[in-house]
């Protein structure tokens, strides 16, 4: 069994064949997405695929990138999104100081104000993190005890052995694959089996040899094999770790 911890299945990449896309995924042997909402449309869209779909849930959030028009109106609509039946998480919240789409300020309220409600709601948080680790973790140490997965790693080994000091679990996506991830894939042998899961970010960052190409969830799969290579452990057993990981992060029954 497999888990994809992260996608957005309501983006437009997947109107046209949505149901065929999960359907590849069971196929693939991944269980249950989690689709993770980036905007308040977004979120309320996830939560509306959670209702159809018995193997998706939700995770509602508004992306660092539109912190700038994140305000109490939107807190409170995220705050109603988040009592929907299968909504396990808030996020994607965090800090991206590499587009920078939204000022660094507004940034930080806004996922401070994110992780409020989360520990109000005792939801754990999907946290993104692009050239702004040490704000992340100033912010996120001030707030623990709090479950908390780094989504979508992409820092070195000091930011790595930080979060994992402080509890936290590591989510690597299909970019490990790449020819040039020599130093992502150093960070995935470094990263603990019970801390780890698996995501797929699609439609973004599509495995090698699939680059160009929408990525979809049934590509966890094809992960998980590069991520058991990598760390010297049996597909089953990299695949039992991380769902049970996932399980409880997410308390998926």
């Amino acid at each position: 069994m497999l888990i994809d911890t992260h996608c957005h299945l309501d983006f437009p990449a997947f109107e046209p064949d949505r149901d065929q896309v999960l359907q590849r995924a069971q196929e693939a042997g991944v269980k249950y997405c989690i689709n993770i909402g980036a905007t308040l449309e977004s979120s309320t869209a996830a939560c509306l695929l959670a209702g159809k779909y018995p193997e998706v849930y939700a995770s509602v959030g508004v992306h660092p990138h539109d912190a700038d028009t994140f305000d109490e109106q939107a807190l409170l609509k995220l705050k109603q999104l988040a009592g929907a039946k299968k909504v396990v998480a808030i996020g994607e919240t965090g800090l991206d100081y590499y587009r920078n789409l939204s000022s660094k300020e507004n940034q930080k309220q806004a996922f401070l104000k994110q992780i409020v409600l989360a520990k109000e709601l005792n939801l754990p948080v999907v946290v993104h993190c692009r050239q702004a680790e040490e704000d992340t973790l100033k912010i996120l140490k001030n707030v623990l005890p709090l479950p908390i997965v780094v989504h979508c790693f992409s820092g070195d080994e000091n930011f790595l052995k930080e979060c994992l000091d402080c509890g936290f679990f590591i989510s690597y996506t299909c970019n490990i694959t790449y020819k040039k991830a020599a130093a992502l894939r150093e960070m995935v042998v470094l990263t603990p089996l019970d801390r780890l899961m698996l995501e797929t970010d699609a439609p973004y960052l599509s495995p090698e040899g699939f680059r160009g190409k929408r990525n979809e969830p049934m590509q966890v799969k094809l992960l998980a094999n590069e991520v058991s290579r990598i760390k010297g452990v049996s597909l089953q057993e990299l695949e039992e770790q991380t769902s049970r990981n996932a399980k409880s992060f997410f308390k998926l029954t």
